[in-house]
């Protein structure tokens, strides 16, 4: 069994603390048949080490499993990482988590470049992501306030910790995912085609049921010829329907 990164100095008043939908991802990435999808598309080591990103990275033991666990997942041990989050306290608690993994398990050669603090991949050149990981805030539940966002994502003046509202807020920003739960997912979806690497790039994106994932991947395979898209993980069924997903993307070259 692979190690899971700890998470022990991650304050989960206000950063999503991992759950049931992370460790799926965990599941799912180093599963026999994602990680002989992944190595067949990255292990050749006369390639470009891929650069993977978590956007959304909240405590950061998804992106540091998958750092630690390179050699497993990709067939070679020198990938590069790179997360963002909207909540700074989550960057700073994840860089964290991600040297401590790479120190602990990883073999040397995978570089954590950077957590940064950010609006989903805004911040990334285009085309230079190789693998996309998403866990995004899909609870149907009304987005959080954010013009408060700038007071919020700092500590209050002169104070060492920050305010019950604040914990509150930063941590609506981790699960509340507006109508259907798909306002950041829709956003998000966006801008794959345009942050995947050509040739290579694959995203991984977990939706629950109330996001209607069927519908979700019918819409992914209408973005044009080559675009593909199926469901590589899944836990639990809830009336019928499976209550996680995990939908990978990818686009194969003509």
């Amino acid at each position: 069994m692979l190690p899971t990164p700890s998470t022990s100095h991650v304050c989960f008043d206000r950063v999503y603390e991992p759950a049931e939908d992370s460790f799926l991802l965990l599941d799912t990435l180093s599963s026999n048949s994602e990680a002989a999808f992944l190595q067949n598309r990255f292990s050749n080591a006369q390639t470009t080490p891929p650069l993977v990103l978590e956007v959304g990275v909240g405590s950061g033991v998804v992106l540091a499993f998958t750092a630690a666990n390179a050699e497993r997942i990709f067939g070679r041990e020198d990938i590069l990482t790179i997360g963002t989050d909207i909540n700074s306290f989550a960057c700073q608690a994840a860089a964290q988590t991600i040297r401590t993994a790479i120190t602990e398990y990883g073999h040397g050669k995978t570089v954590s470049l950077d957590v940064v603090n950010g609006d989903l991949a805004s911040c990334l050149r285009p085309r230079s992501v190789d693998v996309f990981i998403f866990n995004p805030p899909y609870v149907p539940a009304d987005l959080p306030d954010f013009a408060r966002h700038e007071k919020y994502n700092i500590l209050p003046d002169g104070q060492k910790k920050t305010t019950f509202e604040q914990d509150s807020y930063l941590l609506e920003l981790s699960y509340a995912g507006g109508e259907d739960g798909m306002v950041v997912t829709n956003r998000m979806l966006d801008q794959i085609p345009e942050i995947l690497s050509r040739g290579r790039g694959v995203a991984y994106v977990l939706l629950c049921a109330q996001n209607r994932p069927e519908a979700v991947k019918q819409r992914i395979r209408q973005w044009g010829p080559g675009w593909f898209t199926e469901t590589v993980g899944s836990s639990g069924k809830q009336a019928g329907w499976e209550k996680l997903q995990i939908v990978r993307i990818w686009k194969e070259q003509a």
